[in-house]
């Protein structure tokens, strides 16, 4: 077997709602031999990973894989891995369970899908669920991937667990962000350890481990300091023992002798029992104990000596919310067993793990259990006498191996009460009070007891995952805590998909918001933007420029840009938008990332409308979008149409339902919204900018999606008005969208068009723009295709072209994608030839930067030159400083048609303030040096 492909997908994607592992698996000679065929293979499979006994897979009930394993030949390889990479999750401390494979469509390969929590234990499990079947199945059925030499499966386990442990949330983390869960707050990790972003934008809190964005630091830097905590805590008459604070081994016997009795040493700023000793007495015990402390802090504290149980009090916001008595990891002798085989006993319970992957820490026989053995006369191999119990750990970290039991419900108020004062005293939000006392059940006034330390960011183990009693939900009171009853932990979010349009429209509804007061994160094609400035350049449409939105504290509104190639590779990124639209399903990429046809290309669009919470907004007047409403779930459905007498969309108005349509008259097309049996007229269509009065008919249909999209994000009727009226189609607001540049005595349109639909409503504006003018006007186009589009996709750009132009230069952009040079070029040609457009008119210059200089001195006054650009911002300013003199004056050249021209001598080259203008000995410019800043 070998994997193909390896896909980590970051949110909603094309095999689930979620976060999934995709593998493309090649099974090779194992597609002719199912489980069930392999001699041995179930139970040697099952005696490794006994687990798998309880996937319920097809027939919904523990022992379900099983039965597919055993029965009617078993079940194929990829299949098996896919519960195997589940079951490996499982013993890493991550509890997943959706997985599924299908065949890919060729034979032999499977996409094998499987949830994950943590992406790098999600692969490793699957990296390791395929060696372990490699190790498992006979070499004869795999040759082309031997068993490993000296592979132990049991040594690789428990590595992956180790490495796990080491990147994967602790326990009180994993809590926080299983209980924002249930309550739907979305959440985020920022980098590899603890730190947790809850909510979206402007709405954000954030935690690290236990602490959070609202504890303050002084309250952590007084509970850090146990000294000064003790101090606080006696102003105030809270019980606490004696302390005082040593720096030599000296001092510490001098302290010891004035509190007198039995003594605790502790480091001054440690944690998790670090370096304590507990109920000692005499000159070189303390000395002894000292030198311990000295190893984890500059400063030590020696303290009275508390007799009691040790509890932990947790306090949230002011008040108590879980109490745990905490035992010493230890053993309970039976007469039989030496200590060290009671170790192994004890650790054979299968709530026991590595570190804190489970709910117990295995105890370990190591130099702080020995040195407690050695105290007592024991070692190792001692028998410990039926009954006896032998403590470990002089403290009782869970961490170290201790256990807990849940007494909230125990708890007397007295103590309840000194818990939440001494909270309030040191100044945290979260805070773990350790407490010892005889009886937690009565009042310390009557039997005493005494804090011995407050800790700021405790950990959450001991109360949601108690070894005994009711688990408490404490990081629920945390998220109700950061997050009341009512407030609002997301921004709007809209997401924008299809074929073509998707940035004009982003860039519209952004604008409209902006207009109305928001704070904007956008993600487009070049680039993110955060309240109009952009921060990131590139083509930023995938989950990762969509996190960099949600991650801003600033943002108040995001507007992401979803296009296909994301969602194919990583998915969406966040759970799910408000609003959620789909422009129009057109043939574009077509052929790539396994999707071949117009229906498969709509699956993936479908996506942000499957998982959009609020509202849908779809083009009813394509029936791939249409169909999509079926597989949404939002709370509304809005349509989009340009026909007014659309049934589906008149009948959906008449219900009450949410649509924008067109409506005609005199004066041209009204854009209408129509909700809830409301009519309200929104805006003439030629007072839009960006729909050059009305005849860019694709922009008047953008303009109507964010229309629709803003109405539904709660925007007022006039902002939305505001909004369109002031955004138009500058190479400043959209840049490569529709930009026109009138300076040169002719018109200039660069545009970003790179598919057959996109090329349909350019040629279909430019026809628009030459109707009614009583005169022809030349027209030129500088005409490309990616090369990573299919021959007939090209080659139907050119043929719609053919018949709106006069002159065509056919380029070439600057990535030619897989094809060889010029061959993209060769194929339009051939494509207009055969379109019947006559040779004289059809060149090839490959070069950009050649081509769109041709087409400019082809143009004279009144023509007009459709630039299909790659590289935008260098073609937008080659045209705005075409022609130029010193006086920066347009010069237009005057040409009666574009010619080849005779070779001219060496050019002439004059140093202008904007920079190098090269003209040949007619003074035509012909090249332009860039500037400092281009």
């Amino acid at each position: 077997m070998r994997i193909l492909e390896r896909r980590t997908y970051l949110g909603p994607n094309l095999y689930a709602h979620f976060r999934v592992i995709r593998f493309l698996l090649d099974l090779g000679p194992l597609e002719d031999h199912p489980s069930a065929a392999i001699p041995g293979f179930v139970d040697q499979l099952l005696q490794l990973l006994p687990g798998l006994g309880d996937h319920g897979c097809s027939y919904g009930e523990p022992g379900g894989f099983v039965r597919r394993l055993r029965e009617d030949g078993g079940t194929w390889m990829g299949h098996v891995l896919e519960h195997v990479a589940i079951e490996l999750q499982h013993l890493a401390g991550f509890p997943v369970t959706f997985g599924k494979t299908r065949g890919s469509g060729e034979v032999g390969q499977y996409h094998v899908v499987y949830e994950y929590e943590d992406p790098w234990v999600g692969m490793a499990a699957g990296e390791l669920a395929l060696r372990l079947l490699h190790h498992i199945i006979p070499e004869a059925l795999h040759p082309d991937a031997p068993p490993e030499p000296g592979f132990d499966f049991a040594m690789e386990l428990e590595d992956l667990i180790l490495e796990t442990q080491s990147r994967a949330f602790g326990p009180s983390t994993a809590s926080l962000v299983r209980a924002a869960e249930a309550r739907d707050i979305p959440w985020l990790r920022i980098g590899d350890a603890s730190l947790v972003q809850f909510g979206h934008g402007c709405r954000q809190k954030r935690i690290w481990a236990t602490v959070t964005s609202e504890t303050k630091n002084i309250g952590v830097e007084i509970a850090s300091d146990k000294n000064l905590t003790n101090r606080i805590l006696a102003d105030m008459g809270l019980p606490v023992p004696k302390q005082i604070q040593v720096r030599t081994g000296e001092e510490a016997v001098r302290a010891w002798q004035r509190i007198g009795g039995k003594v605790v040493v502790k480091p001054l700023d440690a944690n998790h029992g670090r370096g304590i000793t507990i109920g000692i007495e005499g000159e070189q015990a303390v000395s002894d104990a000292f030198a311990v402390a000295r190893e984890h802090s500059r400063v030590v504290l020696v303290e009275q000596c508390v007799e009691g149980f040790d509890h932990r009090l947790l306090v949230v916001d002011g008040r108590l919310v879980a109490a745990s008595k905490r035992v010493p990891g230890h053993v309970v002798g039976d007469g039989q067993h030496t200590v060290a085989q009671l170790v192994d006993l004890v650790n054979l319970d299968p709530r026991r793990g590595i570190g804190h992957e489970k709910v117990l820490t295995r105890l370990e026989l190591d130099g702080q259990a020995q040195r407690l053995l050695a105290a007592a006369g024991k070692t190792a191999e001692s028998v410990l006498t039926a009954g006896e119990v032998f403590y470990l750990r002089s403290t009782a970290n869970l961490s170290t191996g201790g256990t807990a039991i849940d007494v909230t419900d125990m708890i007397h108020p007295d103590n309840r009460e000194m818990a939440e004062r001494a909270t309030a005293a040191v100044g945290l939000d979260v805070c773990g009070v350790d407490f010892l006392t005889p009886d937690i059940t009565r009042s310390w006034t009557d039997v005493g007891g005494g804090i011995c330390e407050v800790n700021a960011a405790p950990g959450f183990r001991m109360h949601v995952a108690p070894s005994e009693g009711h688990p408490r939900d404490v990081a629920g009171a945390v998220m109700e805590m950061l997050f009341p009853p009512g407030t609002p932990t997301r921004i709007p979010i809209a997401a924008v998909t299809g074929t073509n349009g998707k940035t004009t429209t982003s860039r519209m509804l952004a604008h409209i918001h902006k207009m109305a007061g928001a704070v904007v994160g956008l993600t487009t094609t070049d680039g993110v933007y955060v309240d109009g400035n952009r921060t990131v350049p590139g083509d930023m449409t995938g989950p990762i420029s969509a996190q960099m939105v949600l991650r801003d504290p600033k943002v108040t509104v995001a507007v992401l840009e979803t296009a296909r190639g994301g969602l194919l590779r990583a998915g969406m990124g966040y759970r799910h938008p408000d609003v959620a639209c789909c422009l129009n399903v057109a043939g574009d990429h077509l052929g790539l990332g396994g999707i071949h046809t117009l229906e498969q290309l709509a699956e993936v669009k479908r996506i942000p409308i499957e998982v959009a919470s609020d509202c849908v907004v779809l083009n009813a007047d394509d029936p791939l979008c249409l169909a999509m409403a079926d597989h949404s779930e939002a709370r509304r459905v809005a349509y989009v149409t340009m026909n007014p007498q659309h049934e589906l969309v008149r009948e959906h108005i008449r219900q009450g339902g949410l649509a924008v349509g067109l409506e005609g008259g005199v004066n041209g097309q009204m854009i209408t919204i129509y909700d809830r049996m409301s009519h309200m007229p929104l805006l003439w269509t030629h007072l839009i900018p960006a729909t050059m009065e009305g005849k860019a008919i694709h922009n008047v249909q953008n303009a109507m999606f964010a229309a629709a999209m803003a109405w539904a994000m709660g925007v007022k009727l006039d902002d939305i008005r505001h909004g369109l009226r002031t955004f138009d189609n500058s190479f400043f607001q959209a840049p490569g969208r529709m930009n026109v540049y009138d300076e040169l005595g002719f018109k200039v349109i660069l545009d970003y068009g790179h598919n057959p639909h996109a090329i349909e409503a350019m040629c279909n504006l430019v026809d628009r723009l030459s109707d009614g003018t009583g005169m022809r006007t030349k027209r030129v186009v500088l005409l490309t295709a990616p090369g990573d589009r299919r021959d007939e996709d090209i080659q139907r750009i050119a043929a719609r072209a053919s018949c709106s132009f006069d002159l065509f230069i056919c380029k070439e952009d600057d990535d030619a994608r897989g094809r060889d040079r010029g061959a993209v070029a060769k194929l339009m040609r051939d494509a207009l030839l055969e379109a019947g457009v006559q040779p004289a008119a059809v060149h090839i210059v490959p070069d950009e930067i050649e081509a769109l200089d041709m087409g400019l001195r082809s143009c004279r006054e009144g023509d007009l030159l459709l630039v299909f650009g790659d590289q935008l911002t260098r073609c937008w300013k080659q045209i705005i400083y075409y022609g130029r003199e010193h006086d920066g004056a347009v010069q237009v050249v005057e040409q009666p048609a574009w010619r080849p021209a005779p070779p001219a001598p060496e050019p002439v080259v004059v140093q202008l303030p904007q920079g190098a203008l090269v003209m040949d000995e007619r003074g035509v410019r012909v090249a332009r040096a860039p500037e400092p800043n281009d």
